[in-house]
Formats: structure tokens, sequence, C-alpha cells
């Protein structure tokens, strides 16, 4: 086990203290897997998880594993997640990368997260070489600055013990633009929209691949609260049961995940106890630097 992963095995609050600096670098921490033998990486979870894996981060690890087969000078465009089983964070996860292709422009890999000797996530995800081309992007959004929305703190205030993992220090600084939807379940608000600025709450090193995996893990923090909002039910506060099915990301242009980033999403459809949500990512200038869409099991029990 490397040194970071020894800081990561040691929680991100033991300490108790606030979040910044310090909780983001177990996160960093999180992200350094250890390579047991070649294409074969070890993660391990933080000692307080809840009962299963985080989602993102396990396909922010499995991206570092990939990242860790390509050449330096090409970044990741897309990746392409199914979250087969729910993990286990009292072990460590396995990653197997199966060097799919390696093209003139791009290269292709295949990660199998593997718990107990079985699967318990998937990833494709595919890297390029800097080329220049057409361009175009939607604009971002009129919101509010993030300096003048409360801290995810002040919004859990009343509902700490109900939403204790988002009181609890993070490694991303998150603020909603709109009420959060346990907020908006008891004022009869059902917005169709969910935006939050988000950021790396401390400061990062300059690794590009690291700024891509950090962005994966808080993509799948929000994501599913538009599909919920418009229903008035939330987790832990309702009978809601639910889970990330699939995951898709694409890279449209370079950015840093400590600096603010907007997070504007919807849910399109739900049917059928799954929930469709898309999400758009602007850098604070308005530059639109990522697209996630993500399918989620709902269940209202």
């Amino acid at each position: 086990m490397t040194e970071l992963a020894r800081q990561a095995a040691s929680g991100f609050d033991a300490e108790g203290g606030a979040g910044g600096q310090r909780v983001l670098d177990r996160l960093v921490a999180l992200l350094d897997l250890e390579k047991i033998e070649e294409n074969i990486f070890r993660g391990v979870s933080p000692p307080n998880s809840p009962t299963r894996v985080f989602g993102g981060q396990v396909a922010g690890q499995a991206l570092v594993a990939a990242g860790r087969t390509v050449p330096s000078e090409r970044g990741v465009h897309s990746l392409h997640a199914y979250f087969i089983r729910p993990g286990d964070p009292t072990v460590p996860i396995i990653y197997e990368v199966d060097r799919i292709r390696d093209g003139r422009s791009f290269t292709t890999r295949r990660v199998v997260a593997i718990q107990h000797g079985k699967a318990i996530f998937s990833l494709s995800a595919s890297f390029q070489v800097e080329e220049s081309g057409v361009e175009h992007a939607e604009p971002m959004p009129d919101v509010p600055d993030p300096e003048s929305l409360p801290t995810l703190a002040e919004r859990a205030v009343g509902y700490e013990n109900k939403l204790a993992m988002r009181a609890q220090p993070r490694p991303i600084d998150v603020r909603y633009v709109n009420d959060p939807p346990w907020v908006t379940r008891e004022t009869d608000e059902r917005p169709a929209r969910n935006q939050v600025w988000m950021r790396a709450d401390g400061t990062l090193p300059d690794d590009r691949l690291l700024h891509v995996c950090v962005l994966t893990y808080a993509s799948d923090l929000t994501l599913l609260d538009s599909t919920l909002a418009r229903h008035g039910v939330y987790w832990g506060l309702d009978k809601v049961l639910g889970a990330s099915l699939d995951h898709a990301l694409w890279f449209h242009r370079p950015f840093r995940a400590d600096e603010w980033f907007l997070y504007d999403s919807d849910s399109p459809t739900a049917s059928n106890a799954r929930a469709l949500a898309t999400g758009r990512l602007f850098a604070r200038d308005g530059t639109l630097i990522a697209t996630v869409v993500q399918e989620g099991l709902i269940r209202v029990l």
C-alpha cells in the first residue's frame, strides 16, 4: 500500500476537523491506486464510508487505473460505466485494465472493478491527442456567484441527523443555486432543474488526469437530485431506495476541478423504477467543460 493510500485508510474526517485542504488531500489519496501487477491496481475506501462504496469513488478510481496505462499527452474525452453490484467499503477493490486499442489519435481502455471474486463495476474510457477543429457550445445559465450562496453545512441546518453524510466535511465544496430537494419537498415546489456550484475544496496538483478523476467523483454527488425534486421526496427523509445504474461523461475542454464549476442538471424522464438525469458542467467563465448522463434506480416504498 502506498503512503497516500495509508492516508486514505485513515478516513476523511479522522480528526474531526472542518473540510478544506485536509479533506481534499484524502480524496487525492483515495485516487492514488497501488500498482500490484501490470494492468492491475488496488484501491481502498475510507473507513467511515456508508454501507456501500460511493459510486463516484469507484468511477474515479477506475479512471485512474485506465489513465495509468495511457501516455500523459492523451487526455480523457469520454467514459461509459455500469454499476453492477454494491461495493464493500471494508475490503480493497481490484481494478483490472484491458488495453483495447492504441491508435494514432485515440486510445481505448476497459476496466473491471472486482471484490470477493465478482465484478462490481465496469468502465470503458477513451483518450485522445489534442487536435484542432470546429467549435461551438451552449451558453451557461445566468445564476448567482457561488460566494453569494450558503454552504452545504448551512443548507443542512435542522437536518443534521437525517442528512448526516451531507453535514460532514467533504472534499467537494457544494453550493446549491436553487433550494435543495430536502427543502423543496416541504414547500411543495417541484423544480425541473437542479443547479449547484462545485469545486474541490482546496488546491489540487497540476495533474490533468487527477482533475478529470476528481470531476468524475463530483459528478455523482447531486445528479439524481433532479429526479427526486420533481416528486417531492428525498433520501433519508422518505422511504426512497436508489442507486446509480450507469454513468456517462464527455469532457469537452480543459478545466481545473479546484476552480468553481456550475453543475446544471435535469431529469427528462422516469419510469419502471428508473430515472434518467442529464447534466452540463460549466467553468466559472461560462465555458462548457463536460456533459453527464446517468440512469438511476429510484424506488419509492
